[in-house]
């Protein structure tokens, strides 16, 4: 049978697997359009430079004119497009006749070799129109621009504007290295992201899954000292007949604290679940506690001094903070003595034990942290403090006069009749402020 891992490892994994999808689906996207720009940007660039070096050349063949069967080329001197061209040349050739260079300011070198201006010389007569051809001239890739010029009803001439397209070439390139390196860092970022938001998301089910655990621990605790008791009590009932009657009415006791405790277990689930909102109402602390004592077996060693006091609270959550403070009492007093005083909203539960270290006494109110020695799981007294903090009281361990330890909860007292929390009249439902 294969073993599952834990749930949250499995979310764990949940989370590197969502991570890495979101950042490969971001790297295929980024491709795609990374891909789109350059070949955008290729076209665009070929095209303006097929452009550039087509409107030179119209403009340029436009100033060279035959007269009389001879071709003029004066006003290429002044002409501020001839003078900016990078290559400029102008062909003539007989008729039949390959072409010659009539007009080139640049060196010989920068021009097409004669098979090269055969071919431009071909494709003009063609076409009869600017044509674009590329060369390779001087072991450069050259774009050139022939515009014909027109000599009665025949082409007698051309005029050749080149430009280099290794510059475009070059700017090209670098926008897509800046495009890799951009599409990398996006990518990167993308993951970052994405894991910190999957890690986010994944929050409510990895405290979700941590409140079931601590749940299970608090029930565990919770259940455990009353099924104990319940187990001998029938035991006892089951081996003395005499002792069956007392054995099942402290049974049936005893089955009464375990729905309460059941009860209790489940508010507090929900109310931590958020699925759930504590209804306080006023009750009678000194009564609460005397219950919680008379509840626990006997010879247990336990005394109660009460006063008559009032607090506003839920009482089963009470109930279980009460018990967990006397029962913590009895686990770590050494078998001392306890006794559990209530006045005016407080209620102490002292021990003549060794006591907590003063360091250790803040520690022990935190989930699963036990002290010095113990085996416990360490729940007890971290529900002591949040039903406290439920209900706006606080907690507290203390050295006891005389030795031993005592452990306080103290409770907000109720506001007086007639005056509650909101400024009216009735029952009351708030705390003084």
């Amino acid at each position: 049978m294969t073993r599952r891992a834990p749930a949250p490892a499995r979310l764990h994994r949940a989370r590197w697997a969502t991570t890495l999808l979101f950042a490969a689906t971001t790297a295929l996207c980024l491709l795609i359009l990374a891909v789109l720009a350059a070949r955008i940007d290729a076209q665009s660039r070929e095209s303006d430079l097929d452009n550039g070096v087509s409107r030179r050349a119209d403009g340029l063949a436009r100033t060279v004119y035959f007269e009389r069967g001879a071709l003029h080329l004066d006003a290429l001197a002044e002409d501020d497009l001839a003078l900016s061209a990078e290559r400029l040349a102008v062909i003539q050739a007989p008729a039949p006749g390959r072409p010659q260079i009539r007009h080139a300011p640049g060196p010989r070198t920068a021009l097409p070799d004669q098979a090269g201006l055969d071919e431009i010389w071909q494709q003009v007569q063609h076409e009869q129109e600017t044509v674009l051809v590329a060369t390779e001239t001087g072991g450069r890739e050259v774009q050139w621009a022939a515009a014909p010029v027109w000599d009665d009803d025949r082409i007698g001439a051309a005029v050749l504007v080149g430009a280099d397209s290794a510059q475009s070439r070059a700017a090209h390139d670098r926008l897509i290295r800046w495009l890799v390196l951009g599409c990398a860092a996006l990518v990167v970022v993308a993951s970052a992201v994405g894991h910190f938001l999957s890690g986010r998301s994944m929050r409510p089910a990895l405290r979700g899954l941590d409140q079931q655990e601590q749940f299970l621990a608090e029930a565990a605790h919770e259940l455990r000292t009353p099924l104990a008791t319940l187990r001998l009590v029938v035991e006892g009932g089951s081996i003395s007949p005499s002792r069956a009657p007392a054995a099942l009415d402290e049974a049936i006791g005893l089955v009464d604290r375990l729905g309460r405790l059941v009860t209790g277990l489940l508010v507090r689930a929900r109310v931590e679940a958020g699925t759930h909102e504590v209804e306080l109402t006023p009750l009678r602390l000194d009564q609460l506690v005397e219950q919680a004592v008379e509840e626990l077996p006997d010879n247990t060693g336990v005394t109660a001094a009460t006063e008559a006091v009032v607090v506003v609270g839920d009482p089963e959550l009470l109930a279980q903070a009460v018990r967990n403070l006397i029962e913590n009492a009895l686990r770590h007093g050494g078998g001392t003595p306890v006794h559990v005083n209530v006045t005016d909203g407080r209620v102490v539960v002292r021990d003549h034990g060794p006591g907590v270290p003063a360091r250790d006494r803040e520690r022990l109110f935190r989930r699963r942290v036990t002290g010095p020695g113990s085996t416990g799981t360490g729940t007890g007294l971290a529900i002591v403090k949040w039903v406290a903090d439920l209900h706006g009281g606080t907690t507290r361990l203390a050295a006891a006069p005389g030795g031993g330890l005592q452990a306080e909860l103290l409770l907000p007292l109720p506001c007086p009749r007639g005056i509650d929390d909101k400024g009216g009249h009735g029952v009351t439902r708030g705390v003084c402020p």
